[in-house]
């Protein structure tokens, strides 16, 4: 049992979730697994659901596992995907169902909205990249569906939001998440009035935005008594996990003027961008289908959304359903053996966004694009990381466009920094070295956020610096950047 003073990250990705002690130890911070668990949706009359019930038992059986094992437990931050959310009524309970960002409502919902308040407007007044799941798109769905749960709500939580709730009571909204919903000013970090008006939203669910490292006080007394965890204070990472990803990238500079590095924060969602010092809201950022979204002290994440590594993981699952399932060492080996430049995917093409079968919808857009299928299951997989990494290749020359300065090195964080395979293919598309790790970024960001509301680190210089020295990277130089090229160029003319 660690005598360290402790704090537990409980960290949500889109697929799975796990509790995380994070603690310093000859000083350097070590992050140990307590609990992990999957983050299925479920499905109820054709909506697609968050399981929030199961989740909520499995966060509960994480912190219980932590008490056991750490004696000085000092805090606990909860951080998750984006854009979705949870309505409350004056009586403190869930007011509607808690859907799932692919729930099929949303579709053709952008065209809808667009009607009621023109794109440059909502871009102008938000500066968030457009897609069908953002928060806007699903409440606009939610008004012209007729739902209940507006009428009766008087408040909204973003899912960090939601489980802080449950661990303390307290409703809080952190900026870090609701920057993701197209409905907060970048430039102030407030929600928007004049959009909320003119869609017809409730003003009364849009409560004032907190910042990472804000203490909401102590876990309410049933948590305690269930969990055993006795009286732990709730501090509020970067609730959206990107947020906190990105303040683990080993950089020596924090939001500078002119970036010369970005980020991939790499997982079922690819996030791409440069950490700035302010907004980027412009006409040519609107053009390319940029976000600017909030970081930790009122940084700016200027990147994009780009369906990560979906497509490899549901790949794997509709095998699983066949009995052929490989793991996922297996898969980046007969990647990497098979024939280059085989199948080129588009990983944002709709077919893609929410398919039955992820194997099927590959085949499919085969025929559809006019290609072969894929001829065994190592070109299935290297077409998922390939298709993939031609969008870095493009994402690299629109944000160099965007913050008129070259890139010199690219970090990929998280769970696909693993991917040997996938991060030499990055370095070898986009011509720039790479730099790979922390794996776990987001746990680590979301610890340091912890530490510095406790005030046992003094910055977010002082963090990624602890970071850096705590978890090792991996270099990867560029090889057949000359392949690439003309792989793009005939992958482009199709």
């Amino acid at each position: 049992m660690s005598s360290a003073s402790t704090h537990l990250a409980i960290d949500l990705g889109a697929s799975s979730g796990r509790v995380m002690a994070g603690f310093l130890e000859n000083n350097q911070l070590k992050l140990a697994e307590c609990h992990r668990f999957v983050n299925d949706p479920v499905f109820i009359q054709q909506s697609m659901q968050w399981n929030v019930h199961g989740l909520w038992s499995e966060i509960q059986n994480g912190l219980r596992k932590a008490a056991n094992e750490y004696k000085n437990i000092r805090s606990a931050g909860v951080d998750t995907w984006g854009v979705d959310y949870a309505l409350l009524d004056d009586q403190d309970l869930v007011a509607g169902p808690i859907r799932h960002y692919r729930d099929a409502r949303t579709r053709g919902m952008m065209q809808r909205a667009w009607e009621i308040v023109p794109r440059d407007q909502i871009f102008q007044a938000t500066g968030l990249q457009f897609m069908e799941l953002n928060t806007l798109f699903q409440l606009v769905a939610a008004r012209l569906n007729h739902e209940r749960s507006l009428d009766v709500a008087n408040g909204m939580l973003l899912m960090g939001d939601f489980f802080h709730w449950l661990l303390t009571g307290q409703r809080s909204v952190d900026v870090t998440n609701a920057s993701t919903t197209q409905l907060l000013d970048p430039r102030t970090q407030q929600w928007s009035t004049d959009l909320i008006r003119r869609f017809n939203l409730p003003p009364a669910i849009f409560r004032d935005c907190i910042q990472p490292g804000t203490s909401l006080g102590p876990i309410q007394t049933s948590v305690a008594e269930t969990t055993g965890l006795g009286n732990v204070e709730v501090i509020v990472p970067a609730t959206h996990d990107t947020a906190s990803a990105v303040i683990a990238v080993p950089a020596k500079n924090f939001a500078p003027e002119k970036p010369d590095w970005c980020y991939i924060s790499s997982g079922t969602w690819s996030l791409m961008g440069c950490e700035l010092s302010h907004p980027l809201v412009n006409e040519r950022c609107s053009e390319l289908n940029f976000t600017n979204e909030g970081g930790i002290h009122g940084s700016t994440r200027l990147l994009k959304n780009i369906c990560g590594l979906w497509i490899f993981q549901q790949i794997r699952k509709s095998l699983d359903r066949r009995g052929a399932a490989e793991s996922w060492d297996e898969m980046v080996a007969r990647a990497s053996e098979a024939a280059p430049f085989s199948l080129y995917l588009d990983p944002d093409d709709d077919a893609f966004v929410a398919p039955s079968d992820m194997v099927d919808a590959v085949i499919g857009y085969a025929a559809r694009t006019g290609q072969h299928a894929p001829e065994n299951n190592g070109v299935l997989y290297r077409s998922a990381l390939e298709g993939l990494v031609f969008r870095y290749r493009d994402c690299l020359t629109m944000l160099e466009s965007l913050v008129e300065h070259r890139i010199e090195v690219i970090h990929i964080v998280g769970g696909g920094s693993r991917n040997k395979l996938l991060c030499q293919m990055t370095a070898d598309a986009c011509d720039r070295p790479v730099v790979a790790g922390p794996v776990e970024a987001t746990a680590a960001g979301n610890v340091v956020v912890q530490m510095l509301g406790c005030g046992e680190i003094n910055n977010i210089t002082e963090a990624r610096q602890l970071i850096s020295n705590s978890f090792g990277t991996e270099h990867y130089l560029p090889k057949n950047t000359e392949t690439w090229s003309e792989a793009a160029s005939r992958f482009a003319s199709q």
